[in-house]
């Protein structure tokens, strides 16, 4: 179904493709295989010119796949296979650059020192990891075994990559050391402690509404500082979103025939009468299984856990409606039973049991058998627990313990251990089987007794009936089809009292719509090709139906004004208010500035880089920066801080006392720069001629 529903979402794509071809090949058939094999149609990418080819993604995504078990979306694994080729690409040109190259030796040389490899006897000769035993193995399933030599070649491929990351971190983080002079200038900017008189002009003291900020501001400043308002392409939708959920006849309807069930009628005998309760949940098909384990109070359905608690035996109650269900229940056995138990075990495991060594021989047959001679041993002297437990148990969480396990709630342990243990009295020695293998157990205590259930309980999941189903579908269809006659989506939501929702910024790989989790089909059709701002289409999702518009496009490169303005406008805000603030700053002395601005003089004292925070005013980092290297008795205004614009003198400067050594300080920073490898990966990502067209080309996003 995944395959026809992806042909169907690139049906026009493959039309085209398909047609382009056979018009190549009526003119020349030669040309047939040309047209499949050209390099454009043949790539999802590029990396400085370097060709990422359909057969080496979907190869890396294969791989992916089966590393992470499928446990990660479609979208997320391609996002992340691209990712790691763009990376590898990139790794590799810039080592070649420095010509140095991880090779095959390299990669051995790697390899010799896993684990996994260097402790499997396979590779060793008398306890010792043997190199040439191991290339052996690989020379060996190289030539015989193509399966598990194509997954060693990966896991091979993954270690190579690796070790180019690691080799060109090293490789910069070698040039990225720094000076005992460094370390003692980085010491003395930290703690040299400052003092002084200011005068500061707050922004707040200018309201917003005396600023103006146009289009055209907001659109300089992006082209200006373009780095940092690159985007992706995107998509802008509004949706309404139409449920299919039962109403409150469907569940008057579901509550009327589950009641039915309660008494014999033609159709069988009723949970009332009937002994077969399996049998009974099989035949009218109970939308939960039968669970007939014990349960305490807080554990039953709360909506009835009172009423079934002062019931007896045979009692039914129902039909209730817990959570999305009507149910009946029937108190099939009332049990005083701990809350908590203590016990101590001896585990003897069988052959293919989860917990089993690989080293585990027996036989079930030969597992019993032992369990009961231990039996009989410690029926005669249970003194002997504790070194039978040693000796014989295969539990490591308890053998340091002599096989004890202090208060445990009764949910905690397997249910044939749990049973003999609740159910059993203090005292008791028995064997019990579980899919471990076979328990020597002990009883070893038993506290806060209290009544307890087991219950047999129908469940029948509340849905929408068909009805129902047909009614929603039409108002979808008639939505949409009043948004084909020219209405507009808020106005038409309005009228009907339904919400219109947003969904903004959504990327040509994404999967979940906020509100509607993974709908690609939505996204996919958002980036159609053709598709225009006012679009529409209603789609069918779980349990209900979305009609969408598309509200907005977004093409890769700078961000557009409208979409820049909340982030911008603030920006520009500030800056144009430090420009007419530092006209109010006049005068060629702080006592001037204060005649002019009428603002008080502010005293300052042992302001340090390290805490550059100003009392009375709060964290300046910017301003204390500029004390730093202002000179003494020197003015200095029109300096823009994160709260306002500053004049200040510094009056003193004190310097810390000096230290015997300042390596600390030295390495400290050499430890910053280093540990910038990730950032300077992204510049050089950044600085990367990379072309993405994975969307296009292999998900057919936007044909």
């Amino acid at each position: 179904m995944a395959i026809l529903s992806k042909i169907r979402e690139r049906s026009l794509f493959l039309i085209l493709v398909i047609g382009l071809a056979l018009f190549a090949f009526v003119l020349d058939p030669s040309t047939l295989t040309d047209f499949f094999n050209s390099q454009k149609i043949n790539e999802v990418g590029q990396v400085n010119g370097e060709s990422i080819s359909r057969q080496e993604f979907a190869q890396a995504l294969d791989n992916y796949r089966a590393q992470t078990g499928n446990r990660v979306s479609e979208m997320q694994a391609a996002k992340n296979v691209w990712d790691n080729l763009v990376r590898q690409k990139i790794y590799d040109s810039q080592l070649a650059e420095a010509g140095i190259t991880v090779g095959e030796a390299d990669i051995l040389n790697d390899l010799y020192e896993k684990d996994f490899i260097k402790n499997d006897p396979k590779y060793q000769t008398t306890g010792i990891f043997d190199k040439a035993k191991f290339k052996e193995f690989l020379a060996t399933i190289r030539a015989e075994n193509g399966e598990q030599w194509k997954a060693w070649r990966e896991y091979m491929s993954n270690v190579k990559n690796a070790l180019q990351k690691t080799t060109y971190d090293n490789l910069v983080a070698a040039g990225l050391g720094a000076s005992l002079e460094e370390g003692k200038t980085e010491y003395l900017n930290e703690n040299t402690k400052m003092s002084g008189e200011l005068v500061y002009l707050p922004f707040t003291t200018m309201a917003d509404s005396l600023v103006q900020i146009t289009k055209g501001d907001v659109k300089k400043y992006i082209e200006s500082h373009a780095s940092e308002f690159e985007v992706e392409a995107s998509r802008d939708i509004n949706y309404v979103k139409f449920d299919i959920k039962a109403t409150p006849q469907d569940e008057n309807d579901i509550k009327a025939e589950v009641a039915e069930l309660i008494n014999d009628s033609d159709k069988g005998v009723g949970l009332k009468n009937t002994t077969d309760y399996l049998v009974f949940l099989e035949e009218t098909k109970s939308e939960l299984p039968y669970n007939d384990n014990i349960q305490f109070k807080v554990q039953v359905p709360q909506v009835i856990a009172d009423t079934l608690f002062k019931g007896n035996v045979g009692d039914v109650y129902g039909p209730y409606k817990d959570q999305d269900f009507f149910k009946l229940s029937k108190i099939t056995e009332v049990i005083q039973i701990p809350d908590s138990a203590q016990a101590r075990h001896i585990l003897i495991p069988m052959a293919g049991a989860p917990s089993a060594d690989p080293t585990v021989t027996n036989t079930e047959t030969q597992a019993k058998n032992l369990a009961d001679s231990l039996l009989n041993v410690l029926k005669k002297d249970k003194s002997k627990f504790e070194a039978l437990v040693k000796e014989f148990s295969s539990d490591k969480g308890s053998v340091d313990k002599g096989g004890f396990y202090d208060w445990f709630p009764y949910s905690q342990m397997t249910p044939a251990f749990r049973d003999y243990v609740f159910e059993g009295k203090e005292g008791d020695l028995g064997v019990v089987k579980s899919v471990f293998g076979f328990h020597v157990i002990e009883i070893k205590g038993q506290k806060n007794f209290q009544k307890a259930l087991k219950l047999a309980t129908y469940a029948r999941k509340i849905i929408a009936s068909e009805a129902t189903e047909n009614d929603v579908y039409q108002k979808a269809e008639s939505f949409a089809q009043e948004l084909s006659n020219g209405g507009n989506i808020e106005t038409l939501a309005k009228d009907k009292k339904l919400m219109v929702s947003p969904a903004e910024g959504l990327k040509a790989l994404d999967e979940n719509i906020p509100s509607l989790g993974t709908e690609r089909q939505i996204i996919s059709w958002a980036f159609g090709k053709d598709l225009k701002i006012g679009d529409f289409k209603r789609f069918d999702i779980e349990n209900g139906y979305v009609v969408a518009t598309l509200r907005g496009k977004t093409e890769k490169g700078l961000m557009p004004v409208d979409k820049a303005i909340a982030r911008v406008r603030p920006i520009l805000v500030k800056e144009k208010k430090a420009e007419l603030l530092k006209e109010k700053l006049q005068g060629s002395s702080l006592n001037e500035i204060i005649t002019a601005t009428k603002q008080p003089l502010k005293k300052f004292s042992d302001v340090t880089l390290k805490s550059p925070t100003i009392t009375g005013i709060g964290y300046e980092p910017k301003i204390v920066g500029a004390m730093l290297t202002a000179k003494e008795n020197e003015l200095k205004k029109n300096i823009v801080g994160d709260r306002g614009v500053y004049a200040f003198v510094v009056k003193s400067r004190e310097l810390p006392t000096e230290l015997p050594n300042y390596d600390t300080y030295r390495k400290r920073i050499a430890n910053q720069r280093k540990n910038q490898t990730y950032n300077m990966y992204q510049a050089v990502k950044k600085a990367s001629d990379i072309e993405d067209e994975v969307g296009s080309t292999y998900y057919g996003v936007g044909q």
